[in-house]
């Protein structure tokens, strides 16, 4: 695998070094960036095979990502290997220290979520609910419910003045407790919009 930098000379030379038989390289930058020479790689290697790399980021772009990658690879029967850190899953101190890496990858995916919960119920304390901002605020939908009371005008004229869909309209009426739910209209009544 490769490096952002433009110079790959270095990793190809230990990689050949190494007798790998094919190399595949990916030049980009990013924790998101797209990686299509590690995904022809993956699939290139097949079980007996043990996957090269130069360092231990060529590989996964976080703790979690390198993990979930190599116990894939176990589990396909495929080895792997990192040049820069001397790191082989074929061995068995190569199994052990891999093993220490999803232990600690799984106690950081759980420090994760104890800081998210956390963060989330510090935010319902103070009142703030997570989530989209509602499309219609409490006036819109008592002014909704008194048109819609009015069955001579369309949902989809009120749900037009609102910038909403007839479903968010409806959904938003519905779930306000200041009245009965709506009843559906009946079929074949038309838009008076544009007339």
């Amino acid at each position: 695998m490769s490096t952002p930098d433009k110079n790959l000379n270095l990793q190809k030379d230990a990689l050949m070094a190494a007798q790998c038989e094919v190399i595949y390289d990916d030049v980009a930058s990013g924790t998101n960036a797209e990686r299509p020479g590690l995904n022809k790689a993956l699939e290139y290697v097949r079980a007996g095979d043990v996957l090269i790399v130069w360092k231990l980021d060529r590989l996964g772009r976080s703790l979690t990502d390198l993990v979930s990658t190599v116990n894939r690879l176990n589990a396909e029967g495929k080895g792997f290997k990192c040049l820069d850190q001397s790191f082989d899953t074929t061995t068995p101190p190569g199994k052990l220290i891999f093993q220490m890496f999803a232990a600690l990858a799984e106690f950081e995916r759980n420090i994760i979520r104890e800081r998210t919960l956390a963060g989330l119920a510090a935010a319902r304390a103070r009142g703030r609910l997570g989530g989209r901002k509602p499309k219609m605020t409490a006036d819109d939908i008592r002014l909704a419910r008194i048109l819609m009371d009015d069955l001579t005008i369309p949902l989809g004229d009120i749900a037009h003045k609102f910038q909403v869909s007839v479903k968010t309209l409806r959904r938003a009426v519905n779930r306000t407790p200041s009245g009965p739910p709506i009843p559906p209209r009946g079929p074949g009544r038309k838009s008076l919009r544009g007339h």
